[in-house]
């Protein structure tokens, strides 16, 4: 079996796409199946405005042809929305050629958060790019009734999993154990509202772990914070460990693999009660959502760290892997356009998503 995946997303780049492709090609690997990629590297690029270490490909659809009959793929999925991806989806339109995509990142809100983009023109954009392909990944039921809501169709479930053996409880405090501390975990970037979990009254002491473009902000804004910059592996693990509480102040998450790596890590969540949380988190048992940030971060304080532990125990990247698999591989042909977009849900839909 030979799958192609098409995407924008990819190292140096940081974030919870790359992650997530990374850790599925090494499972789709070891189940045998030839996985390739497209991605930026193939491409002459350009630097996102506004977010310079973003690099976009310059369309080449000629280019885009020639790495299809190359690799021979039996089957494409097209993990984004930026270039590369409608390149991907053009051509796959145009050989008449089924293939899959995955719903990421909010980009209608990204894009009116950066741009002042309409929020209505970047849902019906995305509709446009993603009604195109037999089935949508989504990552939670949420996001699912979110989208089936706003005329999306053919959604399918699509978890995430946690590495447990690298993200545990651990006998260290790499801060110090005079007082609780509070963690995030993350893209340093606008958009993921930091500033709302640093401006918190909050009985202990804020640790910040990340890269992004918004990091020289908050080194300016924030004297008090421990900003530790970029950590990965055993020493993100040890990082994680070290701290009392998670605290993630993000409105604009579809999943949020940090939420299960801290939970594996024994730590309570503090968040929201948004998309991302609400389906991830177990609210007064491994976690507090809370319209109040504080308030959820002082009472996170009083659960059990063994809870949280043993609800990550649940996301694996080996079902993760086999929900791929059978999405990609079910009967799927190429739908016809529709005469217009529905707006209404989708019960048909929804009841697909677990």
């Amino acid at each position: 079996m030979r799958r192609l995946i098409a995407t924008d997303a990819t190292p140096p780049q940081v974030n919870g796409v790359v992650r997530t492709y990374e850790r599925l090609a090494s499972e789709l690997r070891r189940r045998g199946v030839e996985v390739s990629f497209l991605t930026p590297c193939d491409y002459r690029t350009f630097g996102l405005p506004l977010y310079r270490e973003i690099r976009l490909a310059l369309p080449a659809r000629r280019r885009t042809r020639a790495h299809i009959e190359r690799l021979r793929p039996d089957f494409i999925h097209v993990a984004t929305e930026g270039p590369i991806g409608w390149m991907m989806r053009a051509e796959c339109r145009a050989q008449s050629r089924p293939f899959t995509t995955s719903y990421h990142t909010k980009m209608p809100e990204y894009a009116a958060a950066y741009f002042g983009a309409p929020l209505g023109l970047g849902y019906a954009l995305a509709r446009r790019f993603h009604n195109a392909s037999s089935g949508t990944m989504v990552a939670t039921p949420s996001l699912a009734a979110d989208l089936a809501r706003r005329g999306f169709r053919n959604l399918l479930p699509w978890s995430r999993g946690v590495d447990v053996d690298l993200f545990k409880p651990r006998g260290i405090r790499l801060f110090g154990s005079d007082m609780p501390v509070f963690l995030y975990v993350g893209r340093i970037a606008r958009e993921k509202t930091i500033e709302e979990f640093l401006e918190l009254d909050l009985p202990g002491r804020k640790v910040v772990v990340g890269d992004g473009p918004h990091l020289a902000t908050l080194r300016h804004r924030y004297r008090d914070v421990t900003l530790t910059g970029f950590k990965s592996g055993e020493e993100l693990a040890l990082h994680y460990a070290s701290a009392d509480v998670f605290v993630f102040p993000s409105r604009s998450d579809t999943f949020g693999l940090v939420l299960i790596e801290a939970m594996a890590s024994g730590l309570p969540v503090a968040a929201y009660p948004v998309t991302g949380p609400i389906d991830v988190v177990r609210d007064r048992v491994t976690g507090f959502l809370d319209t109040d940030l504080a308030r959820a971060a002082t009472r996170a304080l009083t659960l059990d760290r063994g809870e949280a532990r043993s609800h990550a125990l649940g996301f694996s990247w080996e079902r993760a892997a086999e929900q791929f698999l059978t999405n990609i591989t079910a009967d799927r042909t190429v739908p016809a356009p529709p005469a217009r977009a529905a707006c209404g849900t989708s019960s048909q839909a929804l009841r697909r998503i677990p």
